[in-house]
């Protein structure tokens, strides 16, 4: 969706946590005026869903509604609704580094904090430079060779230009799933269990996302039938890193790469990054 706005906006509806917490982290966290249902992020805030009533929505009379493609969609007649009503409703939702880089200038165009958004940029580039730093520091034959899972369910991987396989491969991983297909334009795509099996003795280390896209454990992991010839299952190498860090959109990325390296390397120390979010477990 294409917009052209003419002012800053100044009472925000965010349907995406992405888009709550870089709004925070820019400084327009005082701008939302209410966030999605699953958005714990701002708990004194109401909290809403693209299902109910516009009415619903309407009565906080809000000037912006920040969603996501899924959203408009799913949901057309709201976004009609709304705009009927005078309301702007921009959707976003980067799917490359490159296009958060740009997503983060768009939120700090509507929000009024350009300078903020790009201080973040900034940040973010300085932490990536740490980060590489130390991953310069691993030989490359000693480079970890990784498969790493978006929907455990669904036998899926990760686009091999997505958010989360940046962090991968910023940490010093090699992905093993580089012909795996995107699914339309989002971040996961389709692998499978005979391609998986087929790189079995080439899998150091099993990494999968855990969250709300991603309900697994290490154990089912390891359960999965075939599973057991997966070297990484064999050798105690299955991991478990905190979706918010991996696939949002956010300075949270940074403590991603971050937890990825010290799964990778645990014998190495890692320091000067920093990142919001969630927590990884080592399983």
């Amino acid at each position: 969706r294409v917009i052209q706005p003419n002012k800053f906006f100044q009472r925000i509806i965010s349907l995406y946590a992405a888009h709550t917490r870089n709004l925070i982290d820019m400084g327009a966290g005082a701008q939302i005026v209410a966030v999605g249902r699953s958005d714990k992020q701002l708990p004194e805030l109401p909290t809403l869903s693209f299902r109910d009533d516009p009415e619903r929505l309407l009565a906080l009379k809000p000037d912006l509604v920040l969603i996501r493609p899924m959203l408009s969609r799913s949901y057309p007649h709201m976004v009609e609704s709304l705009e009927a009503n005078g309301v702007t409703v921009v959707s976003l939702q980067p799917t490359s580094v490159d296009e958060m880089f740009r997503y983060w200038e768009n939120l700090g165009i509507l929000s009024g904090h350009q300078d903020e958004a790009s201080q973040m940029i900034a940040r973010f580039g300085a932490g990536l430079v740490e980060i590489n730093r130390q991953v310069e520091r691993i030989p490359a034959e000693k480079r970890k060779k990784v498969y790493f899972e978006s929907i455990h369910k669904r036998m899926k991987t990760f686009a091999p230009e997505s958010m989360a396989m940046f962090v991968l491969e910023s940490a010093g991983g090699i992905n093993v799933a580089t012909d795996a297909v995107q699914v339309r334009k989002s971040n996961v795509a389709a692998y499978g269990k005979e391609r998986i099996l087929s790189q079995a003795k080439k899998i150091d280390v099993f990494l999968a996302q855990e969250g709300r896209m991603n309900k697994v454990t290490a154990e089912m992991i390891k359960n999965e039938p075939g599973f057991q010839v997966i070297k990484a299952v064999q050798e105690g190498q299955v991991f478990l890193v905190d979706e918010k860090l991996v696939s949002r959109p956010t300075l949270g990325l940074l403590e991603g790469m971050q937890r990825v390296f010290t799964l990778l390397y645990p014998d190495e120390g890692l320091s000067g990054t920093e990142g919001n979010g969630g927590g990884a477990d080592r399983r």
